[in-house]
C-alpha cells in the first residue's frame, strides 16, 4: 500500500507542473514537461486535466515496467525504491 501512496504523491507534483494551453478552435492542451510525451487534448479545462492523469498513468506504468528512470518533479524522486522489471532470459 506504501508503494500505491509514493505514485500518488509522484502523481500530485506531476500534474501540480502541468501547463495548459487553450487552442483556436476553443479545446484545450496540456503537458507535462518533465513527463517527455504526456500530452492531452479536451474540449474543457477539466476534461483535458483528466485526461492528462490517464495520460500520466500509462506513462508511469510503462517506465516502471521497462526499469526507465523517472525525472525529479518538484525535488520528489520516484526512483528511489523503484523496483526494477528483469526479463527473463530463455535458452
Amino acid at each position: 500500500m506504501e508503494g500505491d501512496c509514493v505514485l500518488i504523491e509522484y502523481m500530485n507534483k506531476a500534474m501540480s507542473e502541468a501547463v495548459y494551453e487553450k487552442l483556436e478552435d476553443g479545446t484545450y492542451c496540456g503537458k507535462i514537461r518533465d513527463c517527455p510525451g504526456t500530452i492531452a487534448f479536451g474540449n474543457t479545462l477539466y476534461d483535458c486535466q483528466n485526461e492528462l492523469k490517464s495520460v500520466l498513468e500509462g506513462w508511469l506504468i510503462v517506465k516502471i515496467r521497462h526499469g526507465d528512470r523517472l525525472h525529479t518533479i518538484a525535488g520528489f524522486d520516484l526512483n528511489v525504491g523503484v523496483p526494477m522489471v528483469k526479463e527473463a532470459v530463455h535458452g
